[in-house]
C-alpha cells in the first residue's frame, strides 16, 4: 500500500514528498509499525544528503532519511509482547523515519506516557540510544547502571564521585549522556557556550567549561586532578572541521587516567586518535537488543524515568513546521545552526 515519505532523490538534491510503498505485512520478527506523530532531524541526516555515498557507501538513492520517530502503533510481529496496537511509542529507525507509517525494530522503541507530546517524544531516540552504548556498553565506558531513584547511586559517606567527560552538553545527543551518566550516579565534567552553562548544570552537569577557550583541555585537568576520572564521551556536532580538535581535547584530559578512553560519535579520522588513548565509533546500535531492553524495555530505565518525571525532555523541541512538505526547511535549519535545541517537525 503506498504511503507518503520525504525522498531525496540524489545527494545534493532537496527533498520531494511522493508515494513510496508502505510497510509490507506480515511483519518481520521482532518488529512494529507505528503511524508517524513526529520526526526530529539529525546532523546524520544533513550529512547523507550532502554526501550520499562518498562518506557512507551502504547508501543507494532514492533515499527515505530520517531516524528518530514518536506515534502510535499500528501494527506487531507476532513474536512481540511488550507493545500492542495504540501504544504510544518513540524509537530509532533505521533510516525511514521520514514517512507516514515506520518499522521499528522493538528493541528500539520505548512506551512514553500521555503527558509527553509527539514533538517532545521525537527529540529523545537518537539521543538515547547513542548515549547508552557510549556511556553503559562493555564495547565502551562501561559505566554501571543509572537509576530512576538517584540515592541508590550516591558515593559513601565523605567519598567522591568517580567522573566522566561528556563533551557538548547542549547538542541533543550530549544533553542526554549528562542526564544519564548523572543519573548513574558520576560527577559529569562538560564543555559548552557561557551562554549555555546553566543549561548543562540544569540537567545534571557538575563543572561546565567553554569548548572555544584554548585552555579548555588543561581547566578540566586541573578541575579533575586527584579524581578518578573513567573516560569520556567524546561527542560533536554537525561541523567535520571541528572533529579533530574536540578529539584532541578529549584525549589530553583522559591521558594517563584511570580508563583513558574515549567514545566517540564522531567518525575516527584517518589518523586514528593521539597516541596513549584508546578511542570507538559507537556504531552498530540495533544490533544487541539484550542490552538495549536494558533501557527500552518495559521495566527499562528510559520509560520509567520519564514516567516518573526524572528524565528531562533535554534539548526543547522546536517545531519547524507540520507535515512531510516541511521536512527539507527543518533540515535547512539544522544546517544553518542551532544550540540547546532539537528541530522537529510534527505530521
Amino acid at each position: 500500500m503506498p504511503i507518503k515519505a520525504a525522498v531525496c532523490e540524489a545527494a545534493q538534491t532537496a527533498l520531494v514528498v511522493k508515494d513510496v510503498d508502505g510497510p509490507v505485512s506480515p511483519l518481520a520478527k521482532g518488529s512494529v509499525i507505528v503511524r508517524t506523530a513526529a520526526v526530529a532531524i539529525n546532523p546524520f541526516d544533513c550529512a547523507m544528503q550532502a554526501y550520499g555515498s562518498t562518506f557512507f557507501p551502504f547508501l543507494s538513492f532514492p533515499a527515505v532519511f530520517g531516524e528518530d520517530v514518536a506515534g502510535t502503533i499500528e501494527e506487531v510481529a507476532d513474536d512481540v509482547t511488550d507493545f500492542q496496537v495504540g501504544d504510544r511509542v518513540a524509537g530509532l529507525s533505521q533510516r525511514q523515519g521520514f514517512q507516514e507509517r515506520a518499522v521499528l525494530l522493538a528493541h528500539m522503541a520505548y512506551k512514553v506516557p500521555p503527558s509527553i507530546s509527539w514533538a517532545d517524544a521525537a527529540t529523545l531516540p537518537m539521543g538515547v540510544v547513542v548515549s547508552i552504548f557510549g556511556l553503559f556498553h562493555k564495547d565502551y565506558l562501561n559505566l554501571r547502571m543509572p537509576s530512576v531513584a538517584p540515592s541508590v547511586n550516591s558515593p559513601p559517606a565523605g567519598g567522591l564521585r568517580d567522573v566522566v567527560l561528556v563533551w557538548g552538553a547542549s547538542t541533543s545527543v550530549g544533553s542526554q549522556a549528562v542526564q544519564l551518566a548523572a543519573a548513574a550516579g558520576y560527577e559529569v565534567v562538560t564543555t559548552a557556550s557561557p551562554k549555555r552553562f546553566d543549561y548543562a548544570k540544569s540537567i545534571g552537569a557538575t563543572h561546565v567549561f567553554d569548548y572555544s577557550s584554548p585552555s579548555v583541555a588543561d581547566d578540566i585537568k586541573k578541575a579533575t586532578e586527584g579524581r578518578r576520572l573513567v573516560g569520556a564521551f567524546c561527542n560533536g556536532g554537525i561541523v567535520p572541521g571541528s572533529f579533530p580538535g574536540i578529539i584532541r581535547a578529549c584525549a589530553d584530559v583522559v591521558r594517563g587516567t584511570a580508563r583513558p578512553f574515549l567514545a566517540l560519535t564522531m567518525v575516527m579520522p584517518a589518523e586514528g586518535v593521539p597516541e596513549g588513548v584508546e578511542g570507538k565509533f559507537i556504531a552498530g546500535v540495533h544490533d544487541d537488543p539484550d542490552f538495549s531492553l536494558k533501557f527500552l524495555g518495559a521495566d527499562g530505565y528510559i520509560p520509567r524515568a520519564l514516567a516518573a518525571g526524572t528524565h528531562k525532555i533535554a534539548p526543547e523541541a522546536r517545531i519547524a513546521g507540520h507535515g512531510l512538505e516541511a521536512v527539507q526547511g527543518a533540515m535547512d535549519t539544522l544546517k544553518a545552526g542551532v544550540s540547546a535545541t532539537k528541530v522537529v517537525v510534527t505530521l
